[in-house]
């Protein structure tokens, strides 16, 4: 017969990522989540200008 390869670790036993033991996002990733809505509203709400400060806040609050 074969041998069974062993299952990966239970998810409780595997290394904690980034943010996971506090819930928090990296910030680069939360970018990436906003930017698409944030560009969406400003083409149907025509609100670019709203939009682009907004962004420069968000980018200025993560340290960019």
């Amino acid at each position: 017969m074969a041998q069974v390869a062993p299952s990966a670790a239970p998810v409780r036993d595997r290394p904690l990522e980034y943010g996971q033991e506090n819930g928090r996002r990296h910030p680069l990733v939360a970018l990436a989540m906003v930017l698409p809505f944030a560009l969406a509203l400003a083409v149907l709400f025509g609100g670019v200008e709203a939009v682009v400060t907004q962004v420069s806040s968000v980018a200025g609050a993560i340290g960019w």
